[in-house]
């Protein structure tokens, strides 16, 4: 995978100074020093409204799971060298773009790290465990996994020489706060060993980096949802459970009373702050919120999914499961003013996008689903 990657850079490379010399003979321009620091790949030359931008190489840990793989499509159809590790233990790796260079492993193999760091300018670490109920019954394994693989990354990158890291944190990490929305300030009050990992190698990537000079940013991201989300038989994600409950006139069993909220944000917003994240000036040590700022009840969930999918599936309440945390809603101030972040898909629009673009919302895709993880 390494020398396949080191060979199409060259292509590329090689094409970028041939465009530079052209650029000069033609403008008598030089091309102008990078804007943002250390992104010694991206060369803007100045011609009048063209720009030349040459691709960034991007290493993206979990590249096959939801998020994970929608960021590798993402930057592979804008033309970035993208390298992707996953241990496909939720994964689908048929979904990636055919441009992702695709390596199949685990986030604490340092040695094969070390060969997929080679020559990458930013580290996307979405590489986790994600199941707050699988987290309580395994925690062992959650802080293996979701802190030792953290460390065992920033190590690697530490050694190779990789200057940037955006970690993909989760809201989780606040906890039942009564203030809302949630602020990066706001004290942080794990409600589960999922939580309490997240928040953990948030320090972890903050700490390394400063002590290491490495650039950091985490991204708390909220209840991301979309087309492809991991749909397991037991605790799957809330929306595409519903959705698929709904479709098929099945019933809807919702955690406690359905007045806990949550802030659903939907995919291609979450891929657009992701992307910002590995460029923009000025985010060095940041925990940056990314959600919808919109704060939704399940009960109005269950009646927007009704409403999206044109049915009235029978809704059972069950107040004897826990519900999670009471309310949580971010605050998108420091996102907008630091990645120019603004959520564009409302919440009944992601529902349909979600619907009309993942094959398993038809109504005759069968698979049984147990009660969901809200």
């Amino acid at each position: 995978m390494g020398v396949t990657g080191r060979k199409r850079r060259g292509k590329r490379g090689a094409r970028g100074r041939e465009n530079k010399a052209q650029e000069e003979e033609k403008t008598g321009r030089k091309p102008c020093a990078p804007t943002m620091g250390w992104r010694e790949k991206l060369v803007i030359y100045n011609a009048g409204n063209d720009a030349i931008i040459i691709a960034m190489n991007f290493l993206i840990t979990g590249a096959a799971g939801f998020l994970g793989s929608a960021l590798a499509n993402r930057l592979a159809w804008e033309g970035q060298q993208v390298r992707g590790l996953d241990d496909l233990s939720t994964g689908e790796p048929n979904t990636l773009h055919p441009e992702v260079l695709f390596t199949r492993g685990d986030v604490n193999d340092r040695p094969k790290l070390w060969t997929l760091l080679q020559e990458v300018d930013c580290v996307y670490h979405l590489a986790a465990r994600v199941s707050v109920p699988e987290s309580v019954l395994y925690p062992r394994e959650y802080n293996a996994v979701n802190v030792g693989g953290t460390v065992s990354l920033m190590e690697a990158m530490r050694d190779v020489g990789v200057r940037r890291v955006v970690f993909i944190s989760s809201g989780a990490v606040y906890g039942d706060q009564q203030t809302q929305p949630l602020t990066e300030s706001a004290p942080p009050q794990p409600y589960s060993p999922y939580a309490v990992s997240k928040l953990a190698a948030e320090y972890y990537v903050r700490t390394i980096g400063q002590l290491w000079g490495l650039e950091t940013v985490c991204l708390r991201v909220f209840n991301a949802y979309g087309p492809g989300q991991h749909l397991p038989a037991s605790h799957p994600p809330v929306i595409p459970y519903m959705l698929r409950q709904a479709i098929r006139s099945g019933s809807i069993v919702v955690h406690g009373s359905g007045k806990q909220t949550r802030d659903y944000v939907y995919v291609d917003d979450v891929v657009s702050a992701m992307v910002a994240a590995s460029t923009a000036p000025g985010l060095n040590n940041l925990v940056i919120n990314v959600g919808s700022g919109v704060e939704t009840s399940v009960r109005e969930l269950v009646s927007i999914v009704q409403q999206a999918t044109s049915t009235q599936a029978e809704v059972v309440y069950n107040p004897r499961t826990d519900p999670g945390v009471s309310r949580m809603c971010a605050d998108l101030n420091l996102a907008a003013d630091k990645l120019n972040y603004q959520p564009r898909i409302a919440l009944p629009e992601g529902l349909r996008l979600t619907m009309q673009r993942d094959p398993r919302m038809r109504k005759d895709a069968t698979r049984p689903i147990k009660q969901p993880s809200m």
